[in-house]
Formats: C-alpha cells, structure tokens, sequence
C-alpha cells in the first residue's frame, strides 16, 4: 500500500499522489502544486485538496481492517486555510475512531510548513461476503 498511490486509479495518478509514510492508524501522503492543477488566479484548485483528503481517507484504514474488507467514504468536511501556489501538500491522516463498521480521520495538510487545510471524514467497512474468495 505504501507505493500504491500511484496505481490507485486514474485521479489519483493525475494528481501524482505519493505514500511517504503508512502505519496501522497513520498515512502521509504528498502532492505537488503543479501548473496545470492551478486555477486561472494562480492557486491550486480547492478540488485537489479534496482529492487528496477522499484518497487519504481511502487508504488510511486498510493496515487496520480485515483481510478482505474493503472502505467506502461516507462523508467527509474540510476547511480551506489559505491559498497554494507552489510546493508540495503534505497531507497527515490518523484514525481518530474505529469500530466494526466506521472509522473516523482527520486529515491536516499543510504546504511549506503551513497549514493549508483541515478535515475530518468518516468511512464505511464493508465486510466481505460469506462465501466469497
């Protein structure tokens, strides 16, 4: 999972996510602030941090779920800081709560050493099916 960002799926590739740290209730995740990411005023778009917030909370869990389970986000509120131009978004996920069926993350992003975004979001274990291989 460390060096699956990548092949996570076709966003995840375009913003050029990176696992730099995953641990059972920790990931850090990062994501240049590249041009083409950037909206007519010079900033990264607001939709990428989203990306990086649903992403990290779809990796997050699974060092510490069941083999076989899988997560689907439920919900997730983030505020927007300050503005990014340049430089690289380190995103840092924990698992605030878990239980069978749940689990609970904050996401703090942060882009040269200041805090860009702040979120929380929620997740759905699904378990695998009786029977299932």
């Amino acid at each position: 999972m460390l060096g699956a960002a990548a092949a996570g799926g076709a966003l995840s590739k375009y913003l050029g996510f990176r696992h730099t740290e995953l641990s059972a209730g920790r990931l850090i995740a990062e994501m240049d602030a590249r041009a083409e990411l950037l909206t007519p005023f010079g900033n990264l778009h607001g939709g990428c941090l989203a990306a990086m917030v649903d992403h990290c909370l779809g990796v997050l869990f699974y060092p510490v779920i069941p083999s076989g389970s899988w997560v689907a986000t439920t919900e997730f509120k983030l505020n927007l800081l300050r503005p990014v131009s340049d430089g690289v978004c380190v995103a840092v996920a924990d698992i605030i709560a878990l239980s069978k069926r749940s689990g609970v993350a904050r996401i703090d992003v942060t882009n040269h050493g200041n805090p860009v975004c702040v979120a929380q979001g929620t997740v759905t274990i699904v378990s695998p099916k009786a029977g299932a291989s």
